[in-house]
């Protein structure tokens, strides 16, 4: 009879933690589809409402760092939709408290280094002359290090390409020293596989067009 019960606790439990990681991935597959409506309709204030959102879903989910993640990627993606770079430093702020609780959860990790490096791409934009040295030299060894976490990650390889594409030649960057970086990245793309149904796929199409840029 103990037994049973005890069997019977465990069927409850786990129906329970099913349950709960059912209800989960759906959230997160909702949202994730609306952040990438939002990128393709150009919709910046969209990305405010899923920062929140994905934030609301981590402080439910306290173990889940994918919404952390991408509650910093929305709010980063939001400061590069801005004309005015006047406020990057203080959604920078609010993106690396997000994937600060991102990084504590999975730490070593390929997909928020890129994102850190996201956000000091943002605060470099602020001034780029004077910024350069420091947001520009941390962007670029969290790419480094981003490679080394997982070499099989296109994304690191597309935001190097990005940065050397917007950047002017005669400081090292254009099509010419960013095309190398983005064929890798459209060659990784190919073979990448996410870990999960809700893990990071992002910058395909991107990496598409920005390489058609440079032919």
């Amino acid at each position: 009879m103990k037994n049973l019960m005890l069997l019977t606790a465990f069927l409850l439990l786990s129906f329970a933690s099913f349950c709960q990681s059912e209800k989960f991935i759906s959230a997160m597959k909702k949202n994730i589809s609306l952040v990438d409506s939002a990128s393709i309709n150009n919709k910046p204030d969209a990305f405010v409402d899923l920062a929140n959102t994905f934030e609301r879903i981590g402080t439910s989910e306290k173990n889940q760092w994918l919404p952390y993640y991408y509650a910093a990627y929305s709010r980063v993606n939001y400061g590069f939709m801005q004309k005015n770079p006047v406020n990057n430093d203080a959604i920078a702020e609010k993106a690396t408290a997000l994937i600060n609780k991102a990084d504590s959860l999975q730490p070593g990790n390929s997909e928020i280094s890129c994102v850190k490096s996201m956000i000091a791409s943002l605060q470099l934009m602020l001034n780029p002359q004077q910024r350069y040295m420091q947001y520009g030299a941390l962007s670029d060894n969290l790419l480094k290090k981003a490679k080394e976490q997982d070499p099989s990650n296109p994304r690191p390889y597309l935001l190097k390409g990005q940065n050397l594409q917007y950047t002017p030649e005669q400081f090292g960057g254009g099509c010419k020293t960013a095309k190398p970086q983005l064929e890798i990245a459209v060659e990784k793309f190919k073979t990448f596989k996410p870990a999960t149904e809700v893990s990071p796929y992002w910058g395909k199409s991107y990496a598409d067009m920005l390489i058609n840029q440079c032919k």
